[in-house]
């Protein structure tokens, strides 16, 4: 029995052995038939892969999407560049390489030395990026000698232009380099070190539809690091294209009328909201920084008093003047401080406390009603209006038009402005509020600061009868097919129910203030089609005292301000315009309204009046004179 089991075991273990060997020898003879198709039959192809070309994987970088006006005019788009970069592993001898480099681009070589010593760290099989945006003779002059510049290489890409230099630049904003802190944000996940973003305007607010999707592509390069063929590409998706709300040809136009002052021009339409004119002066090119601000560019820039890279419209803060005035009429009529019949006797002046008020006309207005109050911008009636009312009535008036706070509008940072109440000026100073500050809040001086787009918003908000629409810069976006991915809805932030008898004597306030022969802006009118507006002139610093004797010219001027709806029934545009030192409304900001307006309204140049001033007869140009100058017009303050 004994001698059974081990015969039995013996066999077992002598057919395992055998098994194994059998497996070991099928391995065996795999790997030499495995080997002889390779170093046989494929040996050279192989040999010749191993030796001179290897496989790389390169970036195909998406166009960003295009923007256009309203009309589907274009004012963004992409163009080719040329990029030339440097493999420093192909790149052998690189000091030949450089030298040769070097003359063609007529740069010293130590310079290219320096761009390269800063990106060592990316890895020896990195493309490293010597000069962007090379002109067609240099490319071409690169592409001769190739054969002697081993490791160079010229990417194409497509570059940000924008078509109009500084046309809607604050609207439209601008590219840069991305930072490292936005690098570890989710929004830029898809992003890497040395491309362009988004840093200011709708090309930052809508940086992620605009950007697409990168692609990319295999290709087999040589020793030289010259791609020999491509072995798989992967499209780029480019990203969506914009259509905004603005009307190119108007905002061309605002940007000409404020050429070379401060100032900006906002229009709205008071049905929707949509942004139809966002200008800002100065303003920049924003092509400088797609292709990279010098330091003496960056520096001119920061230091221009006038603040280009400012957008004035939305970020700039003024006293809102004697165009305040709307709010005070309304907030008197809403709140039972005056009525139709309320009047006021005006003598040039108003004596509270121990001080005298003054208004801008210095003979004084006589007897004035609500109506005529506001088409001659009285003063003395708004400060009898401010004490009946309070700080915190007229604040609660102001914030139902959209002062105070910030509109919504879809670029970033928006002041919000200023509306002082009791309350705020305890938690601010720590002291009560005095009544003599109510009645210079009142014609929109004191602590009051506003924006040009709140004010266009508050004139489009009594434009529509109360109804105030939040201001939008976006209509669509549209894939690279033409299929609309967004679409921006009007959106009613509030519907202020001001009763039909407050806003019928503003309206005809407002009206009298261009179309009545005493009105403060009288000489803009529009023949056939009348508007209604109102002028404002902001104090930039106090005034003298009386008996003091100052030197004019060394007084800085006011700022004027026009706000204005069109026509001024069923209106179809709002306008708010603000010029630094423009000292009076009337004659420097109101023409800049009435073009934007006669465009819009598509009426020709002799429907309307012209100004006698001549400062405004070289802005506007062209316009017939009045038939017959008026005798009581004035000009506030």
């Amino acid at each position: 029995m004994r001698t059974y089991l081990h015969s039995v075991d013996s066999d077992w273990f002598n057919q395992r052995l055998v098994g194994v060997f059998v497996t070991v020898l099928a391995i065996f003879i795999l790997l030499a038939v495995r080997l002889i198709y390779l170093q046989v039959i494929q040996g050279k192809e192989l040999r010749r892969l191993s030796e001179i070309n290897s496989i790389r994987l390169q970036d195909i970088d998406a166009p960003r999407g295009i923007i256009s006006d309203r009309n589907g005019h274009i004012l963004v788009d992409n163009r080719p560049a040329f990029n030339l970069y440097i493999i420093l592993k192909d790149a052998k001898p690189l000091d030949h390489t450089l030298t040769k480099l070097a003359g063609l681009l007529a740069e010293p070589v130590e310079a290219l030395r320096t761009t390269i010593q800063s990106s060592r760290k990316k890895g020896a099989y990195a493309p490293i990026l010597l000069k962007e945006d090379i002109s067609r003779d240099t490319l071409a002059a690169v592409e001769v000698h190739k054969f002697e510049l081993p490791g160079v290489q010229v990417h194409v890409t497509s570059r940000r232009h924008y078509l109009y230099e500084g046309h809607a630049a604050h609207v439209l904003g601008y590219l840069g380099e991305i930072s490292s802190d936005e690098l570890q944000c989710p929004p830029f996940e898809d992003c890497k070190g040395g491309d362009y973003v988004g840093k200011f305007g709708i090309e930052k607010a809508f940086e992620t539809a605009l950007r697409g999707k990168r692609g990319g592509q295999q290709v087999e390069v040589n020793a030289r690091g010259q791609v020999v063929r491509v072995l798989e590409t992967v499209d780029a998706q480019r990203g969506q294209d914009i259509v905004l709300t603005i009307d190119q040809s108007l905002q061309s136009r605002a940007e000409e009328l404020l050429a070379g002052q401060a100032g900006s021009a906002v229009a709205i339409d008071p049905q929707s909201g949509q942004v139809l004119v966002m200008a800002s002066s100065p303003a920049f090119n924003a092509n400088n920084f797609v292709k990279g601000l010098s330091r003496d560019q960056w520096n001119e820039l920061i230091s221009n008093p006038l603040r280009p890279l400012e957008n004035k419209a939305i970020q700039a803060e003024y006293p809102p003047a004697s165009t305040y005035k709307i709010v005070t009429t309304i907030a008197g009529l809403e709140e039972g401080a005056i009525d139709a019949q309320s009047s006021y006797f005006c003598p040039g002046y108003l004596s509270y406390g121990n001080r005298a008020y003054r208004c801008w006309k210095k003979g004084g207005h006589g007897e004035v009603h609500v109506v005529r109050a506001l088409t001659e911008s009285c003063d003395v009636f708004y400060y009898q209006v401010g004490i009946a009312v309070g700080v915190d009535g007229l604040a609660k008036y102001a914030k139902a038009l959209g002062l105070g706070a910030p509109t919504g509008i879809s670029l970033d940072r928006e002041s919000k402005g200023l509306i002082p109440t009791s309350e705020w000026k305890l938690r601010r100073f720590g002291v009560p509020w005095q009544g003599g500050e109510t009645l210079s809040v009142a014609i929109g001086q004191g602590f009051n600061l506003v924006t040009p787009l709140q004010m266009a918003v508050l004139a489009a908000a009594v434009g529509s009868g109360g109804v105030r629409y939040k201001p939008y810069l976006v209509q669509s976006a549209r894939s690279a097919d033409g299929q609309v991915v967004f679409e921006q809805k009007p959106e009613v932030v509030a519907n202020t129910h001001f009763r039909p008898e407050t806003l019928a004597l503003t309206y005809k306030g407002m009206w009298g203030v261009v179309n009545d022969p005493r009105g403060t802006a009288y000489l803009m009118r529009i023949k056939d089609v009348p508007f209604s507006g109102k002028t404002g002139t902001a104090q930039v610093v106090s005034r003298p005292k009386d008996g003091e004797v100052v030197d004019p010219q060394s007084l800085p001027k006011d700022h004027a301000w026009f706000v204005a709806f069109a026509p001024s029934v069923n209106p179809t545009i709002a306008v708010a315009v603000m010029i630094e030192h423009g000292e009076h409304g009337s004659s420097a900001a109101a023409p800049v309204a009435r073009e934007i307006i006669r465009l819009h309204l598509h009426l020709p140049e002799d429907n309307t009046t012209k100004i006698i001033d001549q400062k405004t007869r070289e802005r506007i140009g062209g316009l017939t004179e009045p038939a017959a100058p008026p005798t009581e017009a004035g000009e506030e303050e």
